[in-house]
């Protein structure tokens, strides 16, 4: 077994070496452990405060937070690890098949290690929920098979608790109670409720529980609501039906991967899409009238049907919005129809004599395995960068609006506002949604078409009008363009929606002095710093409003607050001149109109009052 278990652990990491170089990619920074969560305290709200993190899996976030205590944000740590974790998946997998007595079992968990369906969950860091779910569930079905034969209470105890670390890791594990009872039926061709069924009650209870409690969390915490979920029952099983055969024909001839989908077109009035459904049950029925032959291949469907049940589109998980289906939904479903795959190939090897067929079954299996790793190997290339990430998607479906918004976002954070601008209107063209507009208006708005950009933010609300950051957003571009009141109207209207907002107060703040409301001005400002106190621009603004009231004293505490947060920020420095100047203090005014012109040479303002002074 050991030497099996190192044949696996070495072609899994050989075969994932182009990933280990790989860096940040997608939503990672939503899972990787941020400095808030970094401590003790941290831990304590991974575990106890739902929304400390974007999903609640305290027992993945754990593991990430120990991970960033020994690496930090070095990436190699977390590939490696889950190539390791993926390698003991595999490992356990093959373990289960042979406690199974399956034909075939090492072929199997090699194929699970090589196959390039998963090498989304492998490569991208936060899958680290499929990796180590899954050690969880297969260890978990390993302890209670065994339990199953010698039924002692610790087998159980020990069963139990490694499936709520899978639920804790990831609730699509949730459903192996009902995978188990399969097991036990394809073994028996019975089911007894007091043997089989009764000791899974639990079992069933802290699945749903975890999966209800899930689909909660998506919805409140990730946005998992809205029109793109606006779907009916019929559509949901249109829906199911197609996806079940989409990820049976990627499992079976592996071409064309990609991290994003095209987002299919569903309607009940199109008769071709019913045939996906009926075709699923088509097959149900003609495999259960061979179960007299071999009930293995109804196993395998309904195993791989009820693994996939969490994502066939009865709940609403957030990628909705963009795709029905990706690569990392299948890692759990697709091991029964590896098992078959893997078992017909057994019992091909056994039925065939040596002297007739030498070693062709071998040779067949090293030449799938190779294949199949070459695949895996290329399609780990995409996960190198977050630039080649979005182009290789956007090669592979030119249609991915969310992969032209992302890298769009990318250029922009790089400062590449041009190729950001391009990049956001190929979003807006596939699919105008309020995101699309909201993120065309930033990058117009940070290249002065501050009209330009207005026209975009009113575009943005008129599709989604619960955004505070439009409303703030908005708000920053009309006072640019001296509508004040309008300015005013956005940042109360943010507010609303959301008080804890200190960017929204500060910049009410600031308006506010503007419009000569100096008293409500200073408390907005107050409030930005309860919020933030390191905030530099609320400390300026309420330097600003406090200058503005003849508190200069006041003013220059504020000032020199800010600039010891910012020294490089001249127009603190140049105020801060202002304020001393109005207190006598006029060298020490120049000093900082100076330096207010180093760091900005032809400040206009600075200049003008330097010659003042002299």
């Amino acid at each position: 077994m050991l030497g099996a278990a190192g044949v696996i652990f070495a072609t899994a990491v050989l075969i994932y070496i182009p990933c280990l170089k790989g860096g940040v990619l997608w939503n990672d920074p939503d899972y990787l452990t941020t400095p808030a969560l970094s401590s003790l305290h941290g831990l304590w709200r991974i575990w106890f405060e739902v929304g400390a993190t974007q999903q609640y899996y305290p027992l993945l976030h754990s593991a990430f937070w120990v991970e960033h205590r020994l690496w930090g944000d070095s990436m190699l740590g977390y590939h490696l690890i889950n190539v390791l974790l993926h390698a003991g998946v595999a490992s356990l997998f093959g373990l289960v098949l042979r406690r199974l007595a399956t034909p075939g079992a090492f072929f199997a968990a090699l194929i699970f290690a090589a196959h390039p369906v998963f090498a989304e969950s492998v490569a991208w860091i936060t899958e680290q929920k499929n990796t180590l779910s899954g050690v969880f569930f297969l260890a978990s079905a390993l302890a209670y098979l065994h339990f199953d034969q010698k039924r002692t209470p610790g087998l159980y105890a020990g069963a139990l608790f490694l499936f709520a670390c899978a639920v804790l890791s990831k609730t699509v594990t949730a459903p192996l109670p009902a995978a188990l009872l399969v097991i036990l039926w394809w073994q028996r061709g019975r089911l007894c409720w007091k043997k089989d069924v009764l000791p899974l009650v639990p079992w069933f209870a802290i699945g749903a529980a975890g999966g209800l409690f899930s689909a909660w969390v998506e919805r409140t915490y990730i946005g998992a609501f809205g029109a793109p979920f606006a779907l009916s029952l019929g559509q949901r099983a249109l829906i199911a039906g197609r996806v079940i055969w989409f990820y049976l024909g990627k499992l079976l001839w592996p071409a064309n991967l990609i991290f994003i989908y095209p987002r299919w077109e569903v309607n009940t009035a199109v008769w071709w899409q019913y045939l996906f459904p009926l075709g699923v049950l088509g097959l149900l029925v003609a495999l259960w009238r061979l179960r007299r032959v071999s009930r293995a291949p109804l196993a395998a469907l309904l195993l791989f049907a009820g693994l996939l049940f969490p994502i066939l589109g009865f709940f609403n998980v957030y990628a909705y919005v963009y795709s029905f289906v990706a690569d990392h939904f299948q890692y759990l479903a697709a091991m029964p129809v590896i098992a078959l795959v893997a078992a017909g190939w057994g019992s091909w090897k056994s039925g065939t004599r040596k002297e007739e067929s030498g070693n062709i079954p071998q040779i067949a299996a090293v030449a799938v395995i190779g294949v199949l790793g070459l695949l895996t190997w290329r399609q780990c290339g995409m996960y190198t960068d977050q630039e080649t990430f979005y182009r290789t998607i956007i090669g592979r479906n030119p249609k991915s609006w969310m992969a032209y918004n992302n890298l769009g976002d990318l250029m922009y954070a790089s400062g590449r506002n041009e190729e950001a601008l391009a990049q956001y209107q190929n979003a807006l063209g596939l699919n105008p949604n309020s995101q699309a507009h909201y993120n065309v208006g930033i990058v117009l708005a940070a290249e002065g078409r501050t009209a330009e950009a207005v026209a975009q933010f009113d575009e943005a609300l008129r599709l989604n009008p619960d955004d505070p950051n439009i409303f703030y957003n908005r708000a920053v571009a009309e006072a640019r363009l001296g509508r004040l009141p309008g300015a005013i109207a956005d940042y109360e209207a943010a507010l609303r929606l959301e008080p804890d907002f200190p960017e929204a107060h500060s910049g009410l703040g600031f308006t506010l002095t503007y419009m000569g409301r100096l008293p409500e001005a200073i408390s907005q400002c107050v409030q930005a710093l309860r919020l933030n106190p390191d905030y530099r621009d609320a400390r300026f603004n309420l330097g600003f409003a406090l200058a503005a009231a003849g508190r200069f004293r006041e003013a220059i505490i504020q000032y020199e607050k800010a600039l010891r947060l910012d020294p490089a920020f001249p127009e603190a420095h140049n105020y801060l001149g202002v304020a001393l100047a109005a207190v006598g203090r006029w060298p020490e005014a120049a000093a900082q109109y100076q330096e207010a012109l180093r760091l900005r040479p032809g400040y206009a303002e600075a200049m003008k009052n330097l010659e003042a002074i002299h």
